[in-house]
Parts: C-alpha cells; structure tokens; sequence
C-alpha cells in the first residue's frame, strides 16, 4: 500500500484548499483514512479521518467546522477541503490508512503513510 498527498501550497488566510490522498493497492474500502498536521516544532496532531462509509467521519473540535472529508471508494482518493485557512492552519499535512472498519483519532493504529504536503496560511 502506498498513500500520496498532495493539494498543499501557499495561501492567504480565509483562503480553502482541498488536499487528496490517492490509495494505491488492493482493497481500498477495507482502510479507514486520517489526516494528520505537523506544524514545526510541535507534535503530529488529528485533523479527521474518515472510515470506508462516507457518512462516517470524525474531525478535531479545534477546526470549528471549518474542514470537510469525503472519499471517492471509486478513485481511491480521499479529499480535505479546508475553508477558512487560518495561519494556525500552516502545517505539513499527513495522510494516513488503517486496515479495518473503525477510524482512529490517534497515530499508532495507523499502517501507511503518505509523505505529507506543504500547507502554508499567510496572515
């Protein structure tokens, strides 16, 4: 299994992006799929993640609805539409998959990882 992040870039605040997490290999819907963010000098934090259903999904309380996941089980793609950006938002953002029907907010149960994407929030 490989994961490929990609959709970063350098944005103004109030500005949206949308970030995807292209799945390569077998049995895409049998992972559950999470983003994570690292900001410099801080640790790897939850953003969402999202199980093999898409109207199961979970985010961090602290984007304040600002962020939306949906998955394309036909593309093997995962999307992170940010709205809102905040330069608090400014972070290498990680995708990550894990075999199984439950998603998890924390790193650990995560099997794959992608290699991350640049997201930058001028103020």
């Amino acid at each position: 299994v490989q994961l490929q992040a990609s959709g970063g870039g350098l944005v103004q605040a109030g500005a949206s992006l949308r970030l995807s997490c292209a799945f390569s290999g077998p049995s895409f819907i049998d992972y559950a799929v999470g983003w994570f963010r690292q900001a410099p000098g801080k640790e790897r934090e939850f953003v969402a993640t999202i199980t093999w259903s898409t109207t199961h999904a979970r985010y961090s309380d602290s984007l304040e609805g600002r962020f939306a996941l949906s998955r394309d089980n036909t593309r093997n793609t995962v999307y992170l539409q940010m709205n809102n950006l905040k330069p608090e938002d400014t972070a290498v953002y990680f995708c990550a998959a894990r075999r199984g029907l439950l998603y998890s907010t924390t790193t650990d149960p995560y099997d794959y990882w992608g290699q991350g994407t640049l997201v930058t929030v001028s103020s």
